[in-house]
């Protein structure tokens, strides 16, 4: 496969996900016409339309949906297999962690990332995960870690820190009839079509995300998964879904065509971990563990006033 081929493909698993092509553009570091290149190239190779793009926007077509389902798997067994390749290449020089995620990487772990670079010379490579997929690639070794939400109930799994819990907020589309509240109570939820994760996770961790019921027992609906953020907020704001959300991804997608209304009942109970499989215990992991907890006790307490403002 040329260099060529890869960046076709790269820039459409991109556009795939954030259906934007400025926000392509500047994940890739390429202009916006770079893009469009590239994904005219891709369609013109194979011999398809694979993007709709229209002056309000971006979706794939069948065809390119089926595409990027298909090229997926193989595009980021390729990454990993690149990856692996260089680690062994640098390990003469630093060691190296390979922390998956999934979702965004927040600004203050990335920090606690330089950290470790400087203080014990291991550096981290990130690695981006299936949303509703956290563990399997730690389980099978493809990363030493994974930052993700909990809870975790297998004895292959060890959670080597917890992160402070944030309240959970529903995400509405900003012309949705409950979107005018001040917040919602979990019984609401059961007017809601919730937004499901896709993936391998186990049921428990499936029902954590998006409960099956309210606490009376009414069914909450979820007839659509989603396996990207981008994804989730997109089917939100036409209107017909919702997707719970915690404090740290809403303040980092604040949108005008949305709204988010603290869920009575759910404060403080959606936290991430650090996990890494039981058996795989290394200096640099615990050393990576101690700064995350070192940087959650310097951190202030968040502000309820700070995600209100992002609720507009």
């Amino acid at each position: 496969m040329h260099q060529a081929d890869l960046q076709q493909i790269e820039c459409l698993i991109t556009l795939a996900e954030e259906l934007h092509f400025g926000r392509t553009a500047e994940r890739l570091g390429y202009s916006q016409s770079r893009v469009s290149q590239l994904i005219a190239a891709l369609e013109s190779r194979i011999g398809a339309r694979l993007v709709a793009r229209t002056s309000r926007r971006v979706a794939l077509t069948r065809a390119g949906a089926r595409f990027v389902e298909e090229v997926r798997p193989a595009y980021r067994g390729l990454l990993r297999t690149f990856d692996r390749a260089r680690g062994r290449a640098m390990r003469g020089a630093v060691e190296e962690l390979r922390i998956g995620f999934t979702g965004m990487v927040y600004e203050e772990i990335t920090a606690t990332f330089r950290a470790l670079h400087y203080r014990h010379g291991v550096a981290v490579h990130t690695h981006d995960l299936p949303l509703g997929s956290p563990f399997t690639a730690v389980l099978e070794g493809d990363v030493d870690a994974v930052i993700a939400e909990l809870p975790v109930h297998d004895p292959e799994l060890t959670v080597g820190f917890r992160f402070p819990a944030q309240d959970q907020f529903v995400v509405l589309g900003a012309e949705h009839p409950l979107a005018d509240r001040d917040a919602i109570d979990q019984e609401d939820l059961a007017g809601l079509d919730l937004l499901h994760r896709t993936g391998d996770a186990p049921d428990y961790w499936m029902a954590a995300r998006t409960p099956p019921v309210t606490p009376s027992g009414a069914p909450i609906p979820s007839t659509t998964g989603i396996t990207t953020v981008q994804q989730g907020m997109a089917l939100v704001a036409s209107g017909h879904h919702a997707l719970l959300a915690c404090r740290p991804l809403i303040e980092h997608h604040a949108r005008t065509d949305l709204r988010y209304l603290p869920v009575r009942g759910l404060e403080a109970t959606s936290r991430l971990g650090f996990v890494r499989r039981t058996d795989h215990t290394t200096p640099a992991l615990l050393a990576l563990a101690e700064l995350l907890e070192q940087s959650s006790r310097s951190k202030p307490a968040p502000s309820r006033r700070s995600a209100f403002r992002v609720l507009g």
